[in-house]
């Protein structure tokens, strides 16, 4: 769990480095064997969204973390990037709202920043 929390910190700081809106970071880890945590985010436009991506990738790779799968980077509205441990979804805003995560995942604990 402690790898985990490492990965959701660097992948919180990377979306927040390249201003990523609205970060909330969700875990899942008592409710799912999918991973331990969601991180959620959003951008103002596709090519937000791929800097979001994109930051998140290269800072992830720089400590050592590999992607296992990425999907939906062409159409840059709802990019999803699974780490393992960790999964992040970027957004557009339109497509976060649409699909609120937030909601379907609420039986998660919403973690704070501080707490990585």
């Amino acid at each position: 769990m402690e790898q985990s929390k490492l990965m959701a910190r660097l992948a919180y700081q990377a979306l927040d480095d390249k201003k990523g809106e609205d970060i909330q970071v969700i875990d899942i880890s008592q409710v799912s064997v999918l991973a331990d945590y969601f991180i959620i985010a959003n951008g103002n436009s596709e090519s937000q969204v791929r800097a979001l991506v994109d930051n998140v990738e290269e800072e992830l790779s720089k400590a050592g973390y590999e992607m296992k799968q990425r999907e939906g980077y062409g159409s840059g509205n709802w990019v999803l990037m699974d780490f393992g441990e960790i999964i992040v979804h970027v957004f557009d805003k339109e497509n976060r709202l649409f699909y609120d995560l937030e909601r379907i995942w609420r039986d998660g604990k919403h973690v704070d920043f501080s707490e990585l």
